[in-house]
């Protein structure tokens, strides 16, 4: 019985001090291998946009692109300010998706793939 009346001093341990605390949940930040993604993804596609979604409670700041097919990609960012100045450098237009949303041809795209049976 006594290991029940110890108190409360029960130390966090181990690999969730390295996420960020939000809430009642974790959000892992963005690193190395979501940033190679991003430029490796771009340069491979045609017709890029980008759109700088907001931190969440269940997510980071991320960035979409969408390529001229509505094939997409998302993942982390260290900011939004990251983002639109990633955008720039690459030559890819850049908007704030709370305020324009999402694109038509990404949902199309969707659709398309599901109708296949595609991921």
């Amino acid at each position: 019985m006594d290991r029940f009346r110890r108190g409360s001093k029960v130390k966090m341990s181990g690999p969730a001090r390295d996420a960020t605390r939000t809430g009642s949940t974790r959000v892992r930040a963005s690193d190395s291998m979501d940033l190679d993604h991003l430029f490796t993804w771009a340069a491979e596609r045609r017709g890029v946009e980008g759109f700088v979604e907001p931190r969440t409670a269940v997510s980071d700041v991320t960035l979409l692109l969408v390529a001229h097919d509505g094939e997409w990609t998302r993942r982390r960012v260290p900011s939004a300010k990251w983002a639109h100045e990633f955008c720039n450098k690459q030559q890819i237009p850049s908007y704030d998706a709370a305020v324009v949303g999402i694109p038509q041809r990404m949902r199309d795209y969707n659709r398309r793939k599901k109708l296949q049976g595609g991921a």
